[in-house]
């Protein structure tokens, strides 16, 4: 009897998805560090990628069978040629070539016992798995309509290239069969009467004239039978396609960053790493996502990524001249009916006494309104006056928020407090 067996299990040909999944949980510490550490020396657009972990073999713990330690043995093995019993034998001493560590190099290059590549959504995972949009930016997500070209059945009037020829030579066939039943039914009638006449001639010579009518009438009938065209252009069907809105989702990421004086590369590194960290995030909820860069010292100006995150300014801090130019930027090319804009700003907190005020007014009147959501991170501990003007839009506003970050390790913490998900831990 043949037998045919059909694998039907969720991981398809990838029969190994489940020891890697179990893989995974096991050593997520490890996973976990070498994504945060993939953030060093990557580009923001350069952040959706896989990565190689690498995973040293003193981490590595596996089930082994081994023999147990003790005991008398006499045994001489078939074919030995070097021993006989009663010979001691040592035990082997590890040596250059005999262990199973990693070889050393002379070039300044090694290589971990242990490395695989994480996927892309396996990368995003790590950091994403528990975070969410805000409550607002959530269920206020706006809809821009594209236009998609859908097929519709079909049409009488349309492009010879759109003609279904199946459909067309179908509707003729019908056309000509409801035309001409009644007539090829009548015909059929008035030929059985012709055999008839022609039968009963020779008896009844008076029926000649009959005789010639049905075959007038047959003639006339044959005709119009004729006559019924072949294809008519009312029988041409093309195929319809209609453009039916595509709801589809796109965001705006303004990334605003003080590049003063007091501004060192220390404090830069810090900001890059929470903008990365923003745009990963905003790349799983959105279809399209657009990066703008705002520097400022006591002028703003947009740049591009190489020129935000390393380019080189001294001078003083007016903070409002950058809100400014982030809200004509969205008046002009990113209307809060077709965009979601979240804004991210990072500053050291020095900025003119009399201008944070006015950056207050700013965002309470220019920015928020427009926002999906904005969030400052200052990346200095002192609590300076722009701090402290902002501090009074945390409370009032639900869509801002504000928290500090000073150190490397504090990036991701409170990235993760900002976007976390109702009910969970930071």
């Amino acid at each position: 009897m043949l037998q045919q067996i059909i694998d039907r299990r969720l991981s398809g040909k990838n029969k190994s998805i489940g020891n890697r999944e179990r893989f995974l949980r096991r050593h997520k510490d490890q996973i976990r560090e070498a994504v945060r550490r993939a953030v060093d020396g990557r580009g923001i657009r350069d952040m959706e990628r896989g990565e190689e972990v690498h995973i040293p073999k003193k981490d590595l713990s596996e089930p082994v069978f081994g023999h147990g330690e003790g005991g008398t043995r006499e045994v001489v093995r078939p074919g030995n040629r070097d021993h006989v019993k009663g010979d001691r034998v040592p035990k082997p001493q590890g040596g250059q070539g005999q262990g199973q560590g990693s070889q050393a190099s002379d070039s300044g290059e090694g290589e971990d016992d242990f490395v695989f590549h994480l996927s892309k959504e396996e990368f995003m995972q790590v950091f994403f798995d528990d975070l969410a949009l805000p409550n607002m930016a959530r269920t206020t997500l706006a809809e821009t309509p594209e236009w998609k070209s859908h097929r519709a059945g079909f049409t009488s009037d349309g492009t010879p290239t759109n003609l279904h020829v199946v459909r067309s030579m179908r509707g003729a066939l019908g056309r000509r069969i409801a035309l001409g039943m009644g007539k090829r039914r009548e015909l059929h009638e008035l030929e059985e009467r012709l055999a008839l006449l022609l039968r009963e001639l020779p008896e009844h010579p008076e029926n000649k004239p009959l005789i010639e009518d049905t075959e007038a009438r047959i003639a006339h009938l044959k005709g119009r039978i004729e006559a019924i065209p072949f294809l008519d252009p009312i029988d041409l069907r093309f195929r319809s396609r209609v453009k039916v809105p595509v709801p589809t989702t796109r965001a705006v990421m303004f990334c605003l960053m003080d590049v003063s004086g007091s501004m060192d590369e220390a404090r830069k590194d810090l900001a890059k790493r929470f903008f990365i960290l923003l745009y990963l995030f905003l790349t799983r909820h959105y279809e399209k996502i657009e990066v703008v860069f705002i520097r400022h010292h006591t002028q703003a100006q947009e740049v591009d990524e190489q020129n935000f995150f390393h380019a080189t300014e001294t001078g003083g801090t007016v903070v409002s001249s950058a809100l400014v130019l982030m809200e004509q930027i969205i008046r002009e090319r990113y209307s809060p009916s077709e965009w979601n804009i979240y804004g991210a700003q990072a500053s050291d907190g020095d900025n003119w006494h009399h201008d944070s005020g006015r950056c207050r007014e700013l965002l309470t009147d220019k920015i928020l309104p427009l926002c999906r959501y904005f969030a400052y991170v200052q990346v200095a501990e002192a609590e300076q006056n722009l701090w402290e003007e902002y501090a009074k839009l945390a409370d009032e506003v639900p869509q801002f928020a504000m928290r500090k970050a000073v150190e490397v390790n504090q990036i991701y913490p409170v990235f993760r407090d900002l976007f976390k998900k109702e009910g969970a831990s930071a």
